[in-house]
């Protein structure tokens, strides 16, 4: 092809992914709520309500995100579309025209989650769960119509639809949110659809030759324990034990371990273990059992982060996690706003060196938006005292800080009674002082502190190890009694050899995501503080324990607004 004809079609694909923006179902009326705590570097389209990300994928140079999208409104509709949007850099993003709306009797009341595959050749395909024409919950097969567009921007349903229908003893709303696919080493394609059978959670088990002919397995790939629910947008992947890179899905081979996540509508949490998967008896093997939705079950975030959705990133080799981050505001509120629910920062997750959890930290790209930086290094801390993190956006800003481990033999016993850290949050908050801690960041802070968000740890030692509480407190983030003030909270095990613990915070207005112990803990929060502008932000490090705290670093930066905010 003459090197003009190729300048012209990129030109031409860039005014058409310009122009998209403007491809929407509902004008959005201007109102003074609008941009009342909108996050401005975190995905989400300009207005109506958005949930679960779906089908992420990585095609052509473009990275891909579909989600669950009402197109007549800021609450959440039966009624929902796949929305769509694309990016270069998993940061700035361009919304384009939805991807999957309810249009046959297979889906014709709703186009719930799914999961994209990539078939040999580069050949993506998205399933997904219809609601149709009975209420049945239906899984159903799409392909891209023009595999040359890098931007998938139209999707044809199979004519065949639907592949998969409730199997006996699963009730028809109680069948949903198929998984990327595998293929084994016999050729044949394996799929998990999450379901709930006789009151016990399943990861109901599918195999195809050529992933249009379905049969299901004769038994799950893995159950779950009585009257925990539903098991909702499962996901099911392989990691490496060796070191940070992704695994794709269908890869064989040593040293790996496999995830297996679900998410618990009772409780709006996710939960995984890590485990083998027994190829040759279809049977995920977990190596501690888990997911029965309570507190000693690991979670990818203690907050509020749902429906999360993983796919494995070919053009950098990782595998990238997206989870829903909702509201804590009130319906009202949404509806004066005219948009509710946001994407979270795209993670990169790896198995961690202990073998015993995973680790997640924001992609690498999320720092090209980082703008005015300070910095302090070798700081100390007085006992109950403060400083404020000044020269920065404090509503919009990326804070990373490192504190300086206590010596084992000063920390405070920890109380094997202690099992739920939320609990334990609770009744030892930033105010209560301690031998080492709490301490840590006041986010999203009025000048008088009267509102903020108390991001911090509180360390115990436990024989020869560390235990540390990590606590985000949104008791006194607003002054409105409207909005869920929860708090949340952690534990993290650290060996006694541990010399620092770090915190990072991405503030993003009403959002805030930390990372604990380089993402051994993460805690995700929504918070309304009644500033009239986000001008009016602060952020402080605080010390409220009794012994004096060392400060190895702490570096901030304001952060810019990405593209497609």
């Amino acid at each position: 092809m003459k090197p003009f004809v190729v300048c012209v079609i990129y030109l031409c694909c860039v005014i058409l992914l310009v122009n998209a923006k403007e491809i929407h179902d509902v004008s959005h009326t201007a109102s003074p709520y609008r941009d009342q705590g909108r996050p401005q570097f975190h995905l989400r389209p300009p207005q109506n309500w958005i949930n679960d990300p779906n089908g992420p994928l990585y095609y052509k140079g473009v990275y891909h995100l579909f989600y669950q999208y009402n197109p007549y409104g800021s609450l959440f509709n039966q009624t929902i579309v796949w929305a769509h949007s694309a990016s270069y850099d998993l940061v700035n993003w361009i919304h384009l025209k939805h991807a999957l709306v309810p249009s046959k009797p297979f889906d014709m009341k709703s186009c719930w989650s799914g999961s994209a595959t990539i078939l040999p050749g580069n050949y993506p395909v998205i399933l997904y769960t219809g609601l149709n024409i009975n209420s049945q919950q239906v899984q159903n097969l799409a392909m891209p119509k023009n595999l040359s567009d890098p931007f998938l921007q139209e999707w044809v349903k199979y004519h065949g639809n639907p592949l998969m229908t409730p199997p006996p003893g699963v009730d028809p709303d109680d069948f949903r949110d198929p998984t990327t696919a595998w293929r084994g080493r016999d050729g044949i394609w394996r799929v998990v659809v999450g379901g709930l059978r006789n009151k016990i959670g399943v990861a109901i088990l599918y195999k195809s030759k050529n992933f249009i002919h379905w049969s299901l397995h004769h038994a799950p790939l893995y159950s779950g324990n009585e009257n925990a629910g539903i098991w909702e947008c499962p996901d099911f992947f392989p990691v490496s034990v060796n070191g940070r890179e992704g695994i794709e899905n269908s890869e064989n081979g040593t040293n790996l371990k496999y995830v297996l996540k679900v998410s618990f509508i009772f409780n709006t949490n996710d939960y995984y273990m890590i485990g083998s998967y027994d190829a040759d008896k279809e049977k995920f093997v977990p190596d501690k059992i888990g997911l029965t939705g309570t507190h000693p079950d690991l979670r990818y975030d203690y907050g509020k982060f749902y429906a999360s959705k993983s796919f494995y990133d070919s053009g950098k080799k990782r595998r990238i996690l997206w989870g829903w981050i909702n509201e804590s505001d009130s319906s009202a509120n949404d509806i004066k706003k005219g948009w509710a629910g946001i994407q979270s920062i795209p993670r990169q997750v790896y198995h961690s060196p202990t073998g015993t959890q995973l680790l997640q930290w924001p992609v690498k790209e999320i720092e090209s938006l980082r703008d005015t930086h300070v910095t302090y290094t070798g700081k100390i801390v007085k006992s109950k005292s403060l400083f404020e993190v000044k020269g920065i956006t404090a509503s919009q800003a990326d804070i990373d800080i490192s504190f300086k481990m206590p010596k084992l033999d000063d920390a405070e016993i920890f109380n094997p009674k202690w099992n739920d850290p939320e609990l334990l949050c609770r009744t030892k908050p930033a105010t209560v002082s301690g031998q080492n801690g709490p301490f840590g960041l006041l986010l999203m802070a009025s000048q008088d502190l009267t509102e903020h968000t108390a991001v911090f740890f509180r360390v115990f030692k436990n024989n020869q190890q560390f235990v540390v509480l990590m606590c985000s407190d949104q008791r006194r983030s607003s002054h409105t009694q409207e909005v869920d003030r929860t708090i949340y909270g952690a534990f993290i095990h650290m060996d006694h050899k541990d010399e620092m613990i770090s915190l990072r915070s991405l503030v993003d207005h009403s959002v805030i995501e930390s990372f604990g112990a380089e993402g051994r803990a993460c805690i995700t929060a929504r918070v309304y503080p009644q500033f009239s502008s986000g001008k009016e932000a602060h952020v402080y490090a605080f010390n409220n324990g009794s012994a004096d705290l060392f400060v190895s670093t702490l570096n901030a930066w304001s952060m810019k607004k990405s593209k497609g905010n």
